[in-house]
């Protein structure tokens, strides 16, 4: 079998050797240039599995390999994105974004170069005329979006997305969507993102992995998404390829609501 670009395997997390695994038993293959989507009902360790990927929380039993070396703490390969925007408030949304790059890639670079790369990445996120200010100056959704130029600065091989857009309201949510697929889409990033929004994922991604309830969750389901890229909200609202894919992930969510968590 061909090896995967970012595989994770066995993967069980416990937090106290009494209790049942909040994860248990996760494998998930995931070949370079996928935009994967995890949800599932609170609790179910969505976030949990992402900070094992992070490099974050260390799995209790089997691990994740990416790129044929095993993760076994953060690296700048693995850029993440928290709903929280965690931006440094003295510094502004240039020296955000070129703190990250001179603390990884910018080490082989001028300092020209490493400006030029900064501002590339505000530009991308349509950040560039705000670049001189400071975090409380600027709106939520731009703070996301300083958030995600300074993952992407540091040119990872995967893009970590922590329900990156679930404070923020329906109309800049949508246009922060928007973008995301457009870099997706230009620069072929590999990505896996949490989420509890079901449009957001069937929308963005290419496969949705379904987790059951927790404890002891796992794996419920894995769905390709079939809709060709790029792709257009507008249009996809009447696709019945759109509305197909919602309907499952709706149907699994449902049912696994339904259930009583397995003790």
């Amino acid at each position: 079998m061909e090896r995967a670009f970012l595989e994770i395997s066995r993967v069980v997390v416990r937090f106290n050797p009494g209790a049942p695994p909040v994860l248990n038993g996760i494998d998930l293959r995931v070949k370079q240039g996928d935009y994967v989507a995890v949800i599932g009902h609170s609790g179910c360790g969505k976030s949990t599995l992402l900070n094992v990927v992070a490099g974050l929380l260390p799995a209790t039993l089997g691990g994740v390999v990416l790129e044929g070396t095993e993760v076994t703490e953060p690296g700048p390969d693995r850029a993440v994105v928290f709903q929280n925007h965690s931006l440094l408030p003295w510094l502004t949304v240039y020296e955000n974004v070129r703190l990250a790059v001179d603390r990884t890639v910018g080490r082989s670079m001028s300092r020209a170069e490493r400006d030029a790369w900064t501002r590339e990445n505000l530009a991308l996120v349509r950040m560039a005329d705000h670049a001189q200010k400071r975090p409380h100056e600027i709106s939520g959704g731009m703070k996301q979006r300083v958030g995600i130029a300074r993952a992407l600065a540091m040119r990872p091989k995967v893009l970590l997305l922590d329900e990156p857009f679930g404070a923020l309201d329906a109309l800049t949510r949508a246009h922060l969507q928007d973008q995301v697929m457009d870099i997706h889409a230009r620069l072929g990033t590999t990505v896996m993102m949490i989420t509890h929004d079901v449009d957001e994922a069937v929308l963005l991604s290419d496969r949705i992995v379904m987790m059951t309830n927790g404890p002891n969750a796992t794996i419920g389901e894995v769905l390709e998404v079939d809709l060709p890229r790029p792709r257009d909200r507008l249009a996809l609202a009447s696709d019945p390829r759109f509305l197909a894919a919602r309907e499952s992930v709706l149907r699994f969510l449902h049912e696994r609501h339904a259930l009583p968590a397995v003790a």
